[in-house]
């Protein structure tokens, strides 16, 4: 059974988290903004140009979507398509890998730091709201 878990395009860290047969994966939010030069989750990038820029293999990348870290935006061809905030994603991943981790176990760190992220923005801005009528 697929479940959405965060949809929130306000928010840090913005992707939509789904759990597939108890797994989470995160795909890109893409907002649709006018500007695609400063939409940080607009596929723009090749998987070859992708790979290059994180310094991986387009296998790693793959790799990285099999693990469902996220899941890459298609061309019209069939050609995976990365955002920005997809590649800072499989950058920190990469890292964590270098370290020794397998690349599902670092997946799952990079997606438990990106929720805890999201939710420390979220409550920040609660507790701006709530601070000035306190």
């Amino acid at each position: 059974m697929d479940e959405t878990l965060s949809e929130d395009p306000g928010a840090i860290g913005t992707g939509i988290l789904t759990r597939v047969s108890g797994k989470v994966f995160m795909t890109s939010s893409h907002n649709g903004s006018t500007d695609k030069f400063e939409d940080e989750h607009y596929p723009a990038y090749t998987m070859g140009r992708a790979a290059e820029m994180i310094g991986a293999t387009p296998g790693f990348l793959r790799a990285v979507e099999q693990a469902r870290l996220f899941e890459p935006t298609r061309s019209s061809g069939g050609h995976r398509r990365y955002s920005r905030y997809q590649l800072r994603l499989a950058a920190r991943v990469r890292e964590i890998a270098d370290q020794g981790t397998g690349i599902e176990a670092a997946c799952r760190i990079v997606i438990l730091e990106d929720q805890l992220a999201e939710a420390l923005e979220i409550n920040a801005r609660l507790q701006r709201r709530q601070a000035p009528g306190t």
